[in-house]
This record gives structure tokens, sequence and C-alpha cells, in this order.
């Protein structure tokens, strides 16, 4: 992020550094922006440099990291719904049927704090990162809320779902969360005054994931319908259905430059969308069961699936093409998420297991077992050297 002043006014400009790996040459790199960029003049370059390679010594490490059971919390009295961490990882952030959100220090596994208020189900959290200030909740009990991180206090109660809210999500300027229900409905909700800002009408049947771009300006949402509608953000207007699934979506997500949507469903298959005109670009084939997640990686040139089959599968965005085949569970993996440096790949399944992968080779690294019952939820940290597993056993476990 570079920071500016013009005219009196603090701007900031974003340099992307999708293509930047570990054999990467820095000079050549930097020379490259430099000639493209004006803002970075020649006095700055060698300090562009410096940032330039830290990022890349960030980008090898941990790449043999072993990661080693360090908690586990006996979370909630009823089963747990869904595990979320911070950008940090310092902190992280469980719900659970017992109607409450808790708030947990990583590095110590002790409970920071309560979110009590819902009158049912807490089943889908989030943080608004990067800033990791707020918590929402949705429930179903079809209302939102908004929480300080710091006091556990309730800012707003978000009513107007007619029926369970199931996803919900911060647009990446934290100043909008947007809830997908049962209703058919998703709904655009203001962080700062707690209004209703758009009402999301278009599905013909539940809303089960949504996510925004990394730029905030568009919205997807996944339905049982078996389509995923793109939204201008701004005006809550439609801007493309995407139809072509012939089953339940089961996720939909952009990739880093807002280029790609990806979509799973499960009628077994992930589709690749253009994300400018709507259109169909490929089907990636292969899984014999639907697909329960799929994801990019962070700089989008890797796609991984992963399925009811017991398998997960890593393709190129580029070529479309299978790369790897995960195979070793017992069970459905039902979650599936690169780490930040894009060489790993961590799997979550109903065979009580975690796993972690070569994102190139597909070989199985590390089992993460001790949880009883099936893993539903499994993230790492945006440093990827600290991984929670979220099991129905009604434990969190913290690896590091």
């Amino acid at each position: 992020m570079l920071e500016y002043e013009k005219s009196g006014e603090l701007k900031t400009k974003s340099i992307d550094l999708l293509d930047l790996g570990p054999s990467t040459d820095v000079s050549a790199l930097v020379e490259e922006i430099h000639q493209a960029e004006p803002l970075i003049t020649a006095s700055r370059a060698e300090q562009v440099k410096l940032l330039i390679q830290r990022l890349q010594e960030k980008l090898g490490q941990h790449s043999n990291h072993t990661f080693y059971l360090f908690k586990v919390l006996k979370a909630h009295i009823l089963p747990l719904t869904n595990v979320a961490l911070n950008k940090s990882g310092s902190c992280f952030i469980t719900g659970s049927y017992d109607r409450t959100c808790k708030l947990w220090d990583t590095a110590s596994g002790e409970e920071l704090n309560t979110l009590e208020g819902h009158r049912n189900v807490v089943y889908a959290i989030a943080f608004n990162n990067p800033y990791g200030d707020k918590i929402a909740t949705g429930s179903f009990d079809k209302t939102c809320k908004l929480w300080s991180v710091e006091t556990g206090q309730c800012y707003h109660t978000f009513r107007g779902h007619r029926a369970e809210i199931v996803c919900l999500s911060f647009n990446p300027q934290s100043t909008l969360v947007a809830t997908g229900s049962m209703d058919t409905t998703a709904k655009l909700w203001d962080i700062q005054n707690g209004e209703e800002v758009f009402t999301l009408t278009g599905h013909s049947a539940e809303i089960i994931s949504l996510s925004f771009n990394t730029s905030g300006d568009r919205i997807i949402t996944g339905s049982f319908d078996h389509t995923v509608i793109v939204w201008d953000a701004d005006t809550g207007r439609k801007v493309h259905t995407l139809i072509g699934h012939c089953a339940e979506i089961s996720s939909a997500l952009f990739n880093w430059d807002c280029s790609l949507i990806l979509t799973g469903s499960m009628d077994k298959t992930c589709m690749l969308w253009d994300a400018t005109n709507g259109k169909c670009m490929a089907t990636l084939t292969g899984h014999e069961d639907e697909i329960l997640d799929s994801c990019f990686d962070y700089t989008g040139k890797l796609i991984a699936t992963a399925s009811a089959d017991g398998t997960a599968r890593i393709f190129s965005a580029a070529t479309r093409k299978c790369i790897a085949k995960l195979e070793g569970h017992e069970g459905d993996i039902s979650k599936i998420s690169f780490n930040p440096q894009g060489n790993r790949l961590l799997t979550g399944s109903s065979d009580k297991t975690a796993r972690i992968w070569d994102a190139q080779t597909g070989q199985c690294l590390q089992v993460l077992e001790g949880h009883t019952d099936e893993i539903f939820s499994c993230a790492f940290n945006y440093t990827g050297n600290i991984v929670i597993t979220g099991s129905k056993d009604n434990t969190c476990r913290i690896w590091r």
C-alpha cells in the first residue's frame, strides 16, 4: 500500500504482487514497478525493495513446519456451528447451538468473552478482517448482531429476515455486513447506524453462501435454487445470474483480482466464471460425489475442491487442468483452504481428522488426529503457523 498526499488529502494506492515467488528477482521487479508507478521515485526504490524482500522471505517460511497439538478447548455445552479467526490469528470465535458466540485468545487458549443475547442457534460468525475490532453473529432467531471485540458490547441487532440467517460477511472496508437467509433473500446493513441498506431479492430458494469481492463493489450469493447471483453492492441491483449448475450451490467466491468467480455444487462440479460478463469459462469435473467446499489460493492461481467422495483436487486457474489429487481421508471432506503462502492445503473431514497437504504435489504431509467426531471447520491463521479445528465433539483444537 502506498500512502500519499494529494491537495492536502491523504490517499492510498495498492500494488498487487500476485506473481511474487521465492525465486523472483526482486531488483528487476522493483525496476518494473518504478517504471510503471510515478509515486515510487528513485529515492523510494530502496525502501520498496526491502519491503518486497521481507515479503519474499515470508513466502518461504513454515514450509517444513510440523503442527503439534497445543490446546483442546471445551468450547460450549452444546455442539459448535462455526469457527473463525481474526486476521493475525491472535484470537478466534466459536458459534454454538447454546445460543452464544465465544471469543478466545489463541496464544493461551483462554476464553476472553461470551457474546450472549441470541434466542436460538448462533450459526454464522465473522470478524471484520483485516481490522478485527468487530464481530457479526447470524442466528436461527432470524437476527444478526454486531459486537465490539474489546468489550463484548452489542452495538446493533439487525432485524428483518423472515427465516434463519445461515451466512454472513463484512465488506472489505468494514462499512457493511451482508446476511444470507433461508427466506431466499440477502440483506446489507450499515455498521454505523444499524439500518438496513438493501434487500437483495431474486433467488427462489435458500441462500447458503455469500461473499464480497476484494474491492467491495460486488457481492455474490449462492442458493439452493442452483444459481449464483452477482449484485452491485453500491446499488443493490442484480448484475449477473450465473446459470449452469444442476443442483444446490455449496460455495461461491471471487479470486483476489475480482476477475473470476468460482462456484461449487452438489452436482459434483465446480464452475469458473468471468466476473465481468457472467459467462461460464470452464467446468471442473472429476469428483464422484457432491462438492462441499472450494477455494482459490490468495493470488488466484490455484483452485482447490473438496468433495463428499473423500478426495480433494487442485486445479490451475489458468489452464483449468487438475494438477493434483489429494487422497487419504476416509470420509467426506467438508472444508478446504490454502495457507497464505499458497504452498499448503488444509482439509477437514467427517473421518475426525484434518490433514495438511503439499499444494504442488498433493502429498499428505501430516494428519491432525485426536477429535472424536467429524471436523466441520478448520483454518490457518494469516502467517500460516497456527491451525484451528472445530469438531462435532464440542471441542476446538489449537495446533501450532
